[in-house]
């Protein structure tokens, strides 16, 4: 539902000033900076619960290792990629591939059925801005009111010292996001080498830090909810994806118009008044700076602070809760209870399904892979009636255990392998070994001048690991 076509349903009110304009922006198109008032309630605390989950693995999994392998690593630079402590390959960049698109499917269909709720309990810059820089700033220049005091009054020396408290404060944590991010890139091990060994040692690497640094900075102390309502692009694709059975936080239009201010011993439903006694408390506690009441918007982030703002006026006033809830608008206009609805148990199955089969894209890519390449120019030779050709092996274990293996010749039969070096071969966890071996069969058994082969590897348990088709050169014979 667009704000323009659910606006409709609504009374305007002579105070509405919220009307006719973007939270973030007034009607000359300049920026209204956003001062939101502390939310508190019980949503707002599920979320501060959810935030410490979220932050304690975003600082902690860069020192979580599985076998010895870091838990996450995306070293683009040096083509080393660990998930969930398996190591992937550039040849295994297809199965990546084909989970980005799954993970597309996923969010679609997530979007389509439960809306924008990743975007205010689980999205990392709603976490870092609300539940960190956010929370800072209440602590050093107080609740909204405060703020706004603040920012009006001229540069004296309490302004100059919160000011400067609070973007040292800002610009350290950045630092220390960045050094964070950066340890997902090349490990905390290196991270903490390039610290103690100084910037002198590693100029590249400390300006690549200082420029990250600057734009978390930038992000959190001045863009802010910008990044939601005009950067992010999963807030513009919401507005294609839901429909009237889509869940989100919504105001009950129906129960609450017409809004009116609140009176005391005041019979509301004789005098044709609504709920919402117009106390703008959803639109100051927003963190994008909308009016809910408008209808659905794209800048909203299912933060919910509106509704535990909503929830706790209509307790002092003694009337229901629930004017702002989670809702879909079909409910809402047929006033009808939440219930989940076949298609919503459907997508979730289905969704269920998608990250399993996510999860077998990625583990089921085998623990080996082999690869047996004739050298450049090399030929065939023959002796004592048999024919040889040489062969350069590569071998790659994929998994975190050692492996022994064995080479065999899978077909025609009667192979004989000559190594250039040990018959076992021992290949440690996330090694690649090459090496060569020569593969001679009776002459009277090539059939062809070049004759297909396959090649497998195998365990010590006799359980081939990989095979590898190949050709077998021999000399032309004419077949009559």
């Amino acid at each position: 539902m667009s704000a323009e076509s659910s606006s409709d349903k609504f009374i305007e009110t002579e105070n509405d000033t919220f009307r006719n304009s973007v939270g973030t922006m007034d009607e000359t198109g300049k920026r209204k900076w956003v001062f939101p008032r502390k939310p508190k309630g019980k949503y707002t605390n599920y979320r501060n619960y959810t935030s410490y989950i979220m932050l304690a693995i975003f600082f902690g999994l860069p020192f979580l290792k599985i076998n010895g392998n870091p838990f996450l690593l995306i070293n683009v630079i040096d083509r080393r990629f660990f998930i969930i402590g398996q190591p992937f390959y550039l040849q295994d960049f297809f199965i990546l591939a084909l989970g980005a698109v799954t993970s597309v499917i996923f969010v679609m269909l997530f979007t389509v059925v439960f809306g924008r709720i990743f975007c205010g309990w689980l999205c990392p810059q709603t976490l870092f801005m609300e539940m960190v820089f956010r929370k800072i700033e209440y602590w050093i220049e107080g609740d909204r009111n405060k703020q706004m005091k603040l920012d009006r009054q001229e540069w004296d020396a309490e302004k100059i010292r919160k000011r400067l408290l609070k973007w040292s404060a800002f610009a350290f944590i950045s630092l220390v996001i960045a050094h964070f991010m950066f340890m997902y890139i090349v490990g905390y091990e290196e991270v903490f080498r390039i610290m103690s060994e100084g910037p002198a040692h590693h100029s590249l690497k400390f300006l690549v830090m200082i420029f990250f640094t600057m734009t978390f900075y930038f992000v959190f102390a001045w863009l802010r909810e910008q990044v939601c309502t005009l950067v992010c692009p999963y807030g513009r694709l919401q507005g294609v994806l839901i429909d009237k059975q889509t869940i989100n936080v919504y105001y009950d239009f129906k129960r609450g118009e017409g809004r009116s201010k609140w009176r005391n011993n005041e019979d509301r439903k004789a005098a044709g008044k609504g709920d919402c006694i117009d106390c703008h408390q959803c639109v100051v506690v927003c963190p994008t700076g909308i009016d809910i009441r408008h209808g659905q918007q794209l800048e909203c982030v299912n933060c919910t602070a509106c509704i535990d703002a909503c929830d706790e006026v209509m307790e002092k006033v003694g009337l229901p809760k629930g004017l702002i809830r989670y809702a879909t608008e079909a409910e809402i206009e047929n006033q009808a209870a939440f219930k989940f609805t076949s298609r919503m148990k459907a997508t979730t199955v289905f969704l269920a399904l998608l990250i399993g089969f996510l999860g077998f894209l990625m583990y089921d890519r085998g623990s080996m892979e082999a690869k047996f390449i004739k050298p450049a120019g090399s030929t065939f030779f023959i002796k004592d009636g048999k024919i040889t050709n040489t062969f350069i092996y590569t071998l790659l274990n994929k998994s975190n255990e050692k492996k022994i293996l064995t080479i065999k010749v899978m077909t025609p039969a009667h192979a004989e392998i000559t190594y250039f070096g040990p018959k076992k071969i021992t290949l440690k966890g996330d090694e690649i070994l090459k090496g060569n071996i020569n593969i001679t069969f009776p002459e009277e058994e090539i059939k062809f001048s070049k004759q297909n082969m396959v090649i497998g590897v195998f365990d010590e348990k006799g359980e081939m690991l990989d095979s590898f088709e190949t050709t077998f050169e021999g000399p032309f014979k004419l077949l009559l």
